[in-house]
């Protein structure tokens, strides 16, 4: 049975993943730096070294590296790649600043963008963290970097990732997605991993 890792994933399990990963065939193995959550691995995207090279066929990882520091990313995105098997793929969702920005480009930082389970998330939520779950002492909450679609293509190339589908999906979303293989897809087998993996709305 093919294994993904899913990375930093809270309190989530695999059918808050993709259509894609909540399928019998994929067995799920959670990991995240909060204990709380009751991970099965312990750990942080920056040292995954619980993790063995190459041991997992996938990886999820939804909103988790806005919250890494600039120079932190490539560190992370290294370590996604060591956990993949040579025929292995990342998909990776964060928030995306261009839609995020062109709402404070109408000077609306403070007005909710959309409604979630937590309330209504304003573009400053979108660009530092959720302010009601950091202010209640989740720090984790904190972003400290940003991406756009082409500097999370980008990215991603250059740590390694060959083959890279990604979407970029405006309000109420404002977020991206991206596909990554660690060996060359050609564009058919690429394309089928999009359509598994990333929302279209």
């Amino acid at each position: 049975m093919p294994k993904f890792i899913h990375v930093g994933c809270g309190q989530k399990r695999k059918d808050r993943t993709t259509p894609g990963f909540n399928q019998p065939a994929w067995e799920e193995v959670r990991f995240d730096i909060d204990v709380n959550v009751q991970p099965d691995i312990l750990g942080t995207m920056t040292d995954m070294a619980a993790v063995p090279s190459g041991s997992m066929n996938a990886l999820f990882s939804s909103h988790n590296i806005e919250h890494l520091y600039p120079h932190e990313v490539p560190v992370a995105l290294a370590e996604f790649r060591r956990v993949l098997a040579e025929d292995g793929f990342a998909v990776i969702t964060c928030p995306d600043l261009k839609s995020v920005c062109a709402l404070i480009a109408e000077d609306k930082l403070l007005e909710p963008a959309y409604d979630s389970p937590a309330g209504g998330i304003a573009p400053l939520d979108i660009l530092y963290g959720h302010r009601p779950a950091m202010a209640a002492g989740n720090l984790y909450m904190a972003h400290r970097c940003g991406f756009t679609e082409k500097v999370l293509v980008g990215t991603l190339q250059a740590a390694g990732f060959v083959s890279v589908a990604s979407r970029s999906r405006p309000g109420p979303f404002f977020d991206l997605w991206a596909v990554a293989s660690v060996v060359p897809l050609e564009p058919d087998a690429l394309r089928a991993l999009a359509v598994q993996h990333i929302p279209l709305n």
